[in-house]
């Protein structure tokens, strides 16, 4: 086996053979689902942050908006309506098809009435508007996931899940800075109704594809009890493990300070005075790089030092990151320094994404994987969108931007105590159990040492 990924090899076409499964249809359609899942996000988060500070709202109306974002940790309880309810009419397009192409013009339909929606005039509207986006935006996801796995072979789930991962930052990014280079010449209304367009790569990507393949029809819960059954099981299997409780406490606090760090960054660069152009470069441009270098550092990372000792590298940087912030906050407006703490910032937030979504990975149970994974990754991140919230506008006005940039990475240190506890004291291998996903994530540092030339492949594979 080392012999055929040897680099003496893999030298006649080496480089075809590594491009070649990104090139296949599947992998190309996970990207451009990734595109259109990324950019409801991008709608409700930083570019609506900006819109409402630019509009004179105040900041603990603003930071309340990201309450919108707790749909997405909810969307779990309605999957298994998604998966089991045929839709009539569109039907004939398939199952999985047809909830995508409703879900597509759900999301179009909200991000269009966040668009008409006045902040200065009818705050309440573009609250409810919020909130629409991010339901239809939820929904869209737990399509897109459905459909992204079921599309692609066995072989092919590591590199489609990488392309999505790209796909999911290209679409929010892109979204984003269209959105603020736009609102300058045509205002925020058209800005906004231009980016509902970003639906339509998914749509592409299922009339492109058809329905997957590997699609198996659900049998039809016939009862809310059944309906019910299907979410419980999972979180019944979940907490009968040893040490259920300290993990999900883990999952809880691990990433507190890194959400209220971001979901509040807009409001300083604001208050510093960036404009919109600097921000679509510095922010969303030179960060959108900066994420992907971190991505692949992450990987390198995860191969090297294995899944615990990563995921520990990983905390302290996205802590320390915050620092960057506060940095920025007590100079003032500094392009070069903003370069500095975004990329600073996404290094870490790349890293992150790579290995601390593989170890939220190496928990799901193989028989619950899906229901698990979007569990664990919603309580990854609600406790810092309630925070940022419900406190996050009060505490900059009382503390000032320097002392609350601070704050969030003290808030960091509870999860990276925890974790370091966890792994002296073998929690979090006896967590993951004697599952498949364990025997993956134990033997993948060890491949990575016998055949470094896979790295590539293998950073993909994390997700």
């Amino acid at each position: 086996m080392r012999r055929m990924t040897s680099p003496s090899s893999g030298r006649p076409g080496g480089l075809a053979a590594l491009v070649k499964p990104y090139l296949e249809p599947a992998p190309l359609g996970a990207l451009l689902l990734g595109i259109s899942s990324g950019f409801p996000y991008a709608m409700i988060g930083a570019t609506l942050t900006t819109r409402l500070a630019q509009d004179g709202i105040d900041k603990k109306s603003i930071t309340a908006f990201s309450l919108a974002f707790l749909v997405y940790n909810i969307k779990f309880l309605w999957a298994p309506l998604v998966d089991r309810l045929r839709l009539p009419l569109l039907g004939r397009l398939g199952h999985r098809r047809s909830w995508l192409v409703l879900s597509a013009a759900a999301v179009a339909t909200a991000v269009a009435f966040l668009a008409v929606a006045e902040p200065s005039a009818h705050l309440g509207a573009t609250a409810l508007a919020a909130v629409c986006v991010g339901v239809a935006g939820a929904t869209f996801d737990v399509v897109i996931d459905a459909y992204r796995i079921e599309t692609l072979q066995p072989s092919q789930l590591g590199v489609g899940s990488g392309m999505s991962q790209y796909g999911w930052r290209i679409g929010s990014v892109s979204a984003g800075a269209l959105v603020l280079l736009m609102a300058e010449h045509i205002g925020w209304t058209s800005a906004y109704l231009l980016c509902a367009a970003f639906v339509l790569p998914a749509v592409v990507a299922c009339l492109w594809l058809g329905e997957p393949e590997r699609h198996r029809e659900p049998v039809a819960a016939k009862s809310l009890k059944a309906m019910a059954a299907a979410v419980v099981a999972p979180l019944t299997e979940f907490f009968s493990r040893h040490g259920a409780w300290l993990v999900l406490a883990f999952v809880l606090l691990h990433k507190i300070g890194d959400t209220l760090a971001n979901l509040t960054l807009r409001l300083l660069l604001d208050d510093l005075g960036f404009s919109n152009a600097e921000i679509a470069q510095y922010d969303v441009g030179f960060g959108f790089i900066a994420y992907l270098v971190g991505i692949f550092i992450g990987g390198v990372l995860y191969t090297r030092l294995g899944l615990k000792r990563s995921v520990m590298l990983s905390l302290i940087l996205m802590g320390v990151s915050n620092l960057s912030f506060a940095g920025l906050a007590a100079y003032g407006h500094s392009n070069a320094l903003l370069a500095g703490a975004i990329c600073f910032e996404n290094v870490a937030s790349g890293i992150g994404g790579v290995v601390v979504v593989a170890y939220l990975s190496a928990l799901c149970n193989l028989s619950f994987t899906a229901t698990q994974f979007a569990l664990l990754s919603a309580a990854a991140s609600i406790v810092g969108r309630l925070v940022t919230g419900t406190t996050a506008g009060s505490l900059i006005e009382k503390l000032g931007y320097i002392d609350f940039y601070v704050l969030t990475t003290i808030a960091a240190l509870p999860g990276i105590v925890l974790f370091a506890w966890m792994m002296r004291s073998g929690l979090i291998d006896s967590s993951i159990g004697e599952s498949d996903v364990r025997a993956a994530t134990e033997g993948r540092a060890h491949a990575a040492a016998l055949e470094p030339e896979a790295t590539g492949p293998k950073v993909r594979d994390t997700r």
